[in-house]
């Protein structure tokens, strides 16, 4: 399985792509930032951001793209960006056909390190050992969406499973009753 992952951003969206299967040594394939002129319009940024995600999409041919799941923040002019970079990252997938994932930060910090409340130095440590990496990639982003392709990938087998489930139970007609997010 090859995922690209990506930690969106308006300024700094992290990108990484890794290959492997849950149980198995995993690969980092390319890992990197796209950066935007904090100054420049928004819309300009996102066009920038568009363009270097279809780079990498170009480049490393991905099964799948896993993007960190916007979450609530005091900041909403921080939200709103998070949410637009999300949103592209999506669009260039769909356009391709490749499923895209949404993980929560918790969700990939209890992945890579087993604890959702981990710091991202945690996070980056824990990168650097699953890819045997020589350091944690800079900046923090960039680990952050190599940490969301190793989520993906492990979580995939089981959230296949409880879909594959879910369809058996429905067909069935029996009530399906999954985890929250697995539909």
């Amino acid at each position: 399985m090859r995922v690209l992952g990506v930690d969106p951003g308006l300024t700094r969206c992290g990108i990484g792509v890794v290959e492997g299967t849950a149980g198995r040594p995993l690969r980092m394939l390319g890992v990197g930032v796209v950066r935007t002129d904090a100054d420049a319009d928004t819309a300009e940024r996102l066009v920038l951001i568009e363009r270097g995600i279809e780079e990498w999409l170009d480049a490393h041919r991905p099964e799948y793209v896993a993007v960190e799941r916007v979450f609530s923040q005091h900041n909403v002019r921080t939200v709103m960006g998070t949410a637009q970079a999300s949103a592209v990252a999506m669009l260039c997938a769909a356009r391709r056909g490749l499923p895209v994932a949404l993980h929560t930060p918790s969700e990939v910090k209890a992945a890579v390190t087993g604890s959702g409340r981990a710091d991202k130095a945690q996070v980056g440590s824990m990168v650097t050992r699953l890819l045997r990496l020589d350091a944690p990639p800079k900046p923090a982003d960039a680990a952050d969406a190599l940490a969301l392709a190793i989520c993906h990938i492990w979580r995939a087998p089981a959230a296949g499973r409880l879909q594959q489930l879910a369809a058996a139970q429905r067909r069935a007609g029996a009530p399906v009753r999954l985890p929250k997010g697995t539909r």
